[in-house]
């Protein structure tokens, strides 16, 4: 699990270290954004998925709205688990 507080500082960072953060070798991964998903493509690659809004707002109760864009520990966990059965 990696935390990325700012994408921009990220990418200023040397290869080696973005390496170290995210291995090449690491083609399986998921982003979980509680935002637009565009940016986290490129960090997520061809294999990988992202969580995220790509819709303009929602009305609604707090969990309500979690759950209804899939920020939910149930929803994460599947797409994880199906991203881990895919790979083999």
């Amino acid at each position: 699990m990696v935390s990325v507080p700012s994408i921009e500082r990220f990418k200023e960072q040397s290869a080696d270290y973005q390496e170290q953060v995210l291995p090449t070798g690491v083609r399986h991964r998921l982003a979980v954004e509680m935002g637009n998903t565009q940016a986290w493509y490129q960090f997520v690659g061809l294999d990988g998925r992202v969580i995220g809004v790509d819709t303009f707002g929602k009305s609604g109760k707090g969990p309500e709205v979690v759950a209804d864009y899939g920020f939910t520990v149930d929803h994460v966990v599947d797409v994880f688990n199906k991203m881990w059965e895919d790979q083999n």
